[in-house]
């Protein structure tokens, strides 16, 4: 079986997801479709895309849930987008048989080296997340790479040098960073917000975080309405109440 690295990675990039602003858009799904489509996992398989069934290979995928609060109240739609998260203590890649799933030392990404994977499928039962996706074309597993070949192209501009899903959201749900860096703004971002990790109860100690939606007032406040003061009674005091709007 393969072996996660020795010393834990002191760079952990990652995400940071604010489900209080995605809008459930799907611009991420789709923008880290067409990347990857031809990048470094290319390609990405479509099984029968305009046919009455279609399905496919997608590393990033949204799911929505009509919530409720515990104490009651309106409830709320919220938009829960999903991916490979990069774990620390990887349960892929320890039941990999070939050391086809690795996870990299010098930044804690996790990735599929795809001429050593045989197809067994058990880094996909392994994984609690469901962040796997088998290439039944290809007969080897594929996953989130974090956009390896954007984070690290010098040839595009620093600003441009994160994940796809990263560049495209157009609410700014979505954040890159070192998370292994206390001091990064996405680090400081889940200490202010309370971030969180995604089922925790499973212990694989996840590098990307969430950041929970916030609380919503109960009640809305009514805008105060304007209250005419008239002076006097009668039509004179009313004429003169207008005219004073109407001045203004």
């Amino acid at each position: 079986m393969t072996c996660l690295p020795k010393k834990p990675s002191a760079k952990k990039l990652g995400l940071v997801i604010d489900l209080d602003i995605c809008v459930g858009c799907h611009a991420c799904a789709v923008q880290c479709k067409e990347w990857n489509t031809s990048g470094h996992s290319a390609p990405l398989t479509d099984e029968d895309p305009y046919g009455s069934e279609p399905s496919g290979i997608w590393f990033n995928r949204v799911h929505s849930y009509e919530t409720t609060p515990e104490g009651g109240g309106p409830g709320r739609t919220v938009h829960f987008p999903k991916s490979c998260l990069h774990c620390d203590d990887a349960p892929c890649v320890t039941v990999c048989p070939t050391g086809a799933s690795y996870k990299r030392e010098e930044d804690g990404i996790v990735l599929v080296n795809p001429d050593a994977c045989i197809g067994c499928k058990l880094c996909s039962w392994a994984c609690p997340y469901g962040a796997r996706e088998f290439d039944e074309d290809d007969g080897v597993m594929k996953k989130c790479t974090l956009c390896i070949d954007r984070i690290y192209n010098e040839n595009l501009p620093e600003d441009a040098r994160v994940p796809a899903c990263v560049s495209t959201c157009p609410s700014g749900a979505r954040h890159f960073g070192d998370l292994g860096d206390p001091e990064s703004e996405v680090s400081k971002l889940v200490i202010d917000r309370g971030g969180y990790d995604l089922m925790p109860e499973q212990g694989c100690a996840p590098t990307n975080k969430y950041l929970p939606p916030r609380l919503r007032p109960t009640e809305q406040t009514e805008p105060k309405r304007l209250q005419p003061q008239i002076e006097g009674d009668g039509p004179e005091g009313l004429m003169k109440w207008v005219d004073k709007m109407l001045s203004r």
